[in-house]
């Protein structure tokens, strides 16, 4: 029997790995795909908003959930007992899906594909690295690590380790192809700037600009790379290094009442980000007088709302990732939720 080709989607934060991916199953073609996804911090947004999906062929068996922790932290303890089950169903998927955490590193996900009753059976069709463009281009992450490191050397105040940086490094330098989100944000000058600096990595991908994580399925699905043969060719900054930690990173899950109105909401979620330095938030609420729920995503300064499909329930939910130190009774607070 062929193998089962695995395809990869990671990303940092905020990048738009979630409506790359929906908007992979809306255009599948009626391909029998599974969808594993990788969510940091207790409550798996990302799952539910997939199932609430309304694709005719993306049952809700289809989509599997993995909380416990980072896939590339908990491969034995989670990631080969998921990719077994899938394999072992009657009716195997076509083509499997795995969308990482932002703080994934694709690398120790990778060499898991040689674990034996993997590897005969399945192969990593490619990983697809998701870049939020207007991020890169606001300099959040160097152009140049070289000067970064000469700076920081001759600079004794300067803290020596980038955690965010190496997470988003790696990601670039095990990818197979970059899609650059979020183009229509920017101008031509701006664009052309981020494509120069990705093309310095030492790994050079193929490249391609998307809006809304609009990519046609045939240019994701079907790249060969065997990724999992083609290891030393991904550099990686923990190559040799035991297992990486979070601790970098604070998440916790809050609940929200019925907000009064839409406006009212965004407003106090944009001065919550700003006033408490939050890397992202995301989740949904339900709205007075509104017959849907309210599903919301933020990262940094930026913010998106739509109202969609799934569960209104009485109360909402939002996951709140921050920096270590973020304090979550002070984000409740802010929200007057405690």
């Amino acid at each position: 029997m062929s193998k089962i080709p695995v395809t990869i989607i990671t990303g940092f934060l905020g990048a738009g790995k979630t409506t790359l991916l929906r908007h992979l199953l809306e255009r599948s073609a009626g391909r029998r795909i599974a969808i594993v996804v990788n969510e940091f911090g207790s409550l798996g947004i990302d799952g539910e908003t997939l199932r609430g999906c309304a694709i005719p062929n993306c049952p809700e068996e289809d989509i599997v959930e993995l909380t416990n922790g980072c896939l590339c932290c908990t491969v034995a303890d989670d990631f080969i007992p998921t990719m077994e089950a899938l394999l072992d169903r009657s009716d195997p998927p076509e083509h499997i899906v795995i969308e990482t955490s932002g703080l994934a590193l694709p690398k120790p996900l990778l060499k898991a594909f040689g674990w034996p009753g993997i590897r005969t059976r399945m192969t990593v069709d490619g990983v697809i690295t998701v870049v939020d463009a207007p991020a890169v281009a606001e300099g959040r992450f160097a152009d140049d690590p070289e000067a970064v490191a000469r700076q920081r050397e001759a600079d004794d105040a300067l803290d020596h380790d980038n955690p965010l940086e190496e997470v988003y490094e790696d990601q670039l330098d095990s990818a197979d192809l970059v899609i650059l989100n979020k183009t229509d944000l920017l101008d031509e000058a701006a664009l052309s700037a981020v494509e120069t600096a990705l093309a310095r990595r030492p790994r050079r991908v193929r490249t391609i600009r998307a809006s809304e994580g609009r990519v046609d399925p045939a240019v994701l699905l079907g790249l060969s790379a065997a990724a999992e043969d083609d290891l030393a060719a991904r550099p990686s900054h923990h190559d040799g290094a035991g297992d990486h930690e979070h601790d970098d990173f604070a998440s916790f899950v809050m609940e929200l009442p019925e907000q009064e109105s839409t406006e009212a909401f965004l407003s106090r979620l944009d001065r919550v980000v700003r006033d408490h330095d939050v890397l992202r938030m995301k989740g949904y609420v339900p709205v007075a007088g509104k017959a849907l729920r309210l599903g919301v995503q933020a990262v940094g300064g930026r913010m998106r709302h739509a109202f969609e499909s799934g569960p209104r329930g009485e109360s909402g939910r939002l996951v709140v990732i921050g920096l270590r130190g973020l304090d979550p009774l002070l984000v409740q607070r802010s929200f007057g939720s405690v």
